[in-house]
C-alpha cells in the first residue's frame, strides 16, 4: 500500500518518527517521506542521517498552524499524526498549550487532509485516553472523538481517519526505563506505588500497528495491541537488583494502571489475532461488517488494563530487550 506514496509523520522528529520512518523505507519504497515538525534542531540532527537518501524530506511547521499544514498536505496520500504534547505532568501545569496542540492541532489536520485529498490518516493515541483522569488523557480522548467523527465530514472526498492506542513505549526518551537507568548507581530507586503496573509495547510494534491500521482500516477504527504489562517494582528490580526501592508518591493526573480499552468500549470492540478494535459508536458503524471482518465480540464487562492483562513479561524478557537495545534507550 506504501509503495511509490508520499507520506507525512507529524511530530516526525520523536521516538515513533525514528523507528517509523527507517522501517518504512526498508520494508516499503515510498516516493517520499515527509517530517513536520517544530523544533529545527531535532530536525538537522536527524537529517544528517538521510543525507544520501532523496526519499526523505523535512518541513518545519506546527499542526496549531492550519496554513502551514496546508501547505505541507500538498500531494501527501497517507499521514500519521505523532505530534502532542504529552508529559503528564507538563500538561496538568500548562493546559491550554496542551489543549491547542492536541486538539485544535487535530481540528487542524482533519480538515487539511480533507481539503487536501490525503487517502488516509492515522492517528497516534494512548492508554491514558481510556476513562481520563488528567488533561493529557482528557485532550487525546477528545483528539480520538474528532479523528472518529472525522469519517462523517469528509462528504464527496475520499479521506478515511483512524486511530492507533499504546501505552508508554518502552526506552523511548523520558519513560521509566532509561530513567531507572540514569540513576541505578545512587543504591536507591523511587517508585511512585508499589502496586503500579505499566503495559510494555516496543517501537517497532508501535509502526507495525500502523502498518496494519493503514492496510485494514474502512475509516473511525481505533486499534489497540495486546502487549504484556509489568509491574513497575519488577522494571527496577530488573535494572538494579541490589537497590533500595523508595515509595515517593503519585504524580498529579497519574494513573496506577494504564488502561486501553474501558468497560464503556467494551459493547463496540472486537478481538483479532494480536489487538483489538473498538468500532464507532455513531452511525451504526459499530455493526458494519466491513469494519468487523473476522473479529470476535468481546464480553459486555471487558476491560483491558495493565493490572488484568492475562499477557505478562518475565524478567528475563526485559533484561534481554535492554541488552539487545542499550544503544537506542533513552536516546529519542
Amino acid at each position: 500500500m506504501l509503495d511509490g506514496s508520499t507520506i507525512l509523520v507529524t511530530g516526525g522528529t520523536g521516538s515513533f518518527g525514528h523507528a517509523f520512518i527507517p522501517m518504512t523505507l526498508a520494508k516499503f519504497d515510498p516516493k517520499k517521506i515527509i517530517v513536520l515538525s517544530r523544533d529545527e534542531m531535532k530536525q538537522w540532527e536527524m537529517a544528517k542521517k538521510y543525507e544520501s537518501d532523496a526519499r526523505v524530506r523535512f518541513f518545519i511547521g506546527d499542526v496549531r498552524d492550519r496554513d502551514r499544514l496546508y501547505r505541507a498536505l500538498d500531494g501527501v496520500d497517507y499521514v500519521v499524526h505523532a505530534a502532542a504534547t504529552k508529559i503528564v505532568p507538563t500538561a496538568e501545569y500548562n493546559p491550554f498549550e496542551c489543549v491547542k496542540t492536541n486538539v485544535i492541532g487535530a481540528m487542524n489536520l482533519i480538515d487539511a487532509c480533507i481539503d487536501k485529498g490525503v487517502k488516509r490518516v492515522v492517528a497516534l493515541s494512548t492508554d491514558k485516553a481510556s476513562s481520563p483522569i488528567n488533561l493529557y488523557g482528557a485532550t487525546k480522548l477528545a483528539s480520538d472523538k474528532l479523528f472518529v467523527a472525522g469519517n462523517s465530514y469528509v462528504g464527496g472526498h475520499d479521506t478515511s481517519f483512524s486511530v492507533v492506542r499504546y501505552g508508554n513505549v518502552m526506552g523511548s526518551r523520558g519513560s521509566v526505563i532509561p530513567f531507572f537507568m540514569s540513576i541505578r548507581d545512587r543504591g536507591t530507586l523511587p517508585i511512585t506505588d508499589p502496586r503500579m503496573t505499566r503495559f510494555m509495547i516496543s517501537l517497532e510494534q508501535g509502526v507495525g500497528l500502523v502498518w496494519h491500521a493503514f492496510n485494514d482500516m474502512i475509516g473511525g477504527e481505533i486499534y489497540v495491541k495486546k502487549i504484556p504489562s509489568m509491574k513497575v517494582t519488577d522494571i527496577a528490580r530488573v535494572i538494579a537488583p541490589d537497590a533500595k526501592l523508595e515509595t515517593i508518591g503519585i504524580r498529579p493526573g497519574e494513573k496506577i494502571h494504564e488502561q486501553m480499552v474501558g468497560l464503556e468500549d467494551s459493547p463496540y470492540t472486537y478481538e483479532y489475532a494480536e489487538h483489538f478494535k473498538i468500532l464507532p459508536a455513531i452511525n451504526d458503524w459499530a455493526t458494519c461488517e466491513r469494519r468487523i471482518k473476522d473479529g470476535v465480540k468481546v464480553a459486555d464487562d471487558f476491560v483491558y488494563a495493565s493490572d488484568n492483562n492475562t499477557d505478562w513479561m518475565a524478567d528475563e524478557g526485559l533484561r534481554s530487550w535492554i541488552e539487545s537495545n542499550a544503544d537506542k534507550i533513552g536516546a529519542i
